[in-house]
């Protein structure tokens, strides 16, 4: 039986990946009480990192569609975490992104708005979160974007 949440997905044309494997010494969530903090996911899709620099060699509509990829990784993470149920998610609480960016690029927040409005398409009401939006310098294999998550299950 496909549970409401995978439902809102197949309605949306949407296919998460594989939950993303560590690339180095940690987990990619840790579940404390009703909390699954999500490590950060890199912008990737099927044909592989998304690279680039917000700023110099790619433009906002490229840079959200970067952090909507991130945000299929968070999805994916969570279906792990909670068994392949993401009907147990209650909340998005919060979203923390990372900009690859010029020092001049001021549009981080709308960079960021690729992973925000996937919550809300996903979850509704309940995607909604608080969240903060920052430029970075550099980020890890040169990926455009990464964004971490805070998620409350049942």
């Amino acid at each position: 039986m496909t549970g409401r949440i995978d439902a809102r997905l197949a309605e949306l044309g949407l296919e998460l990946p594989d939950a993303p494997a560590p690339a180095a010494n940690y987990v990619p969530f840790v579940q404390a009480g009703d909390l699954v903090f999500v490590s950060g996911q890199i912008s990737q899709s099927k044909d592989g990192l998304i690279k680039g620099r917000l700023g110099a060699d790619m433009d906002v509509a490229a840079g959200a569609a970067a952090a909507r990829r991130c945000g299929l990784s968070i999805l994916a993470q969570v279906r792990a975490a909670c068994g392949g149920d993401l009907d147990r998610v209650v909340r998005v609480v919060k979203l923390t992104g990372f900009v690859n960016s010029t020092g001049d690029f001021t549009d981080q927040p709308k960079v960021i708005n690729g992973c925000s409005d996937l919550m809300v398409e996903v979850f509704g009401d309940a995607g909604r979160h608080s969240r903060a939006a920052v430029s970075a310098p550099a980020l890890p294999l040169g990926v455009a974007v990464e964004i971490e998550a805070v998620i409350q299950i049942k």
